[in-house]
């Protein structure tokens, strides 16, 4: 999947790239003159503290809460909808044919059991692989798709932290299994709420019809994720 926190990484460092080069332009190319022993030595930098003005944001769950990353999921569950009806059809044939050896009269031989078993057995296993090529394939598109909306958002939420005077912006997406852990936080800091709403409103695309539900739930293809909504 491509990594939305490292495309929106990727957008910052770009923009701080093009501000680093427009600075050295400016910066006057005449040489510099030779130091003499009069020339007194650079007063070293005290260090000094910065008010800090912390957010935190759900990137992940933003860019695919947005209107537009909820069309390109919808889309995608469409998409292999047929898929689904498919792997679900073979799951319940195999476990019609294993009700049919279970209630299987006396008479039938040892080895005509062995060979419905090792026909069953084979059939699951062929349905398991097809299912997890199925759920990589929707995995793949979906994070190709919601990667799309990751690169557009990345600018929306750079403009929204400095016009808001943040000093810093933590990324708080699965912070339970991620590399950054967060301990607390005061309320009102999560700006996911305000960055979603605003990219949608610069985006100009209308929340997608809700998705009728699936009639029947199926163990093997597991339907497009549904992001959950930002923090209020």
């Amino acid at each position: 999947m491509m990594n939305r926190t490292f495309a929106f990484v990727t957008a910052l460092a770009a923009g701080m790239s093009s501000a680093v080069g427009v600075a050295q332009t400016a910066a006057p190319t005449a040489p510099a003159a030779a130091p003499t022993q009069s020339a007194a030595a650079p007063a070293p930098v005290a260090p000094h503290a910065v008010p800090a003005k912390i957010a935190t944001i759900e990137f992940e769950q933003v860019a695919a809460a947005t209107n537009e990353g909820q069309r390109a999921l919808q889309t995608l569950e469409k998409k292999y909808e047929p898929k689904g009806a498919e792997l679900q059809a073979r799951a319940q044939e195999i476990d019609t044919l294993k009700k049919q050896v279970q209630s299987a009269p006396a008479t039938m031989t040892d080895a005509e059991r062995a060979t419905k078993l090792r026909a069953i057995d084979t059939k699951e296993k062929q349905l398991q692989r097809d299912g997890q090529d199925a759920q990589q394939a929707v995995s793949g598109e979906q994070q190709q798709a919601i990667g799309v909306v990751a690169k557009k958002l990345a600018p929306v939420v750079k403009k929204y932290v400095e016009d808001n005077g943040y000093t810093m912006l933590l990324d708080i997406t699965g912070q339970q299994g991620g590399s950054v852990s967060l301990l607390w936080t005061s309320d009102g800091t999560d700006i996911s709420r305000a960055v979603l709403e605003a990219y949608n409103a610069a985006s100009g695309i209308a929340p997608p019809p809700p998705s009728a539900p699936s009639p029947t739930a199926h163990p093997h293809a597991s339907a497009v994720p549904k992001p959950a909504l930002p923090k209020q």
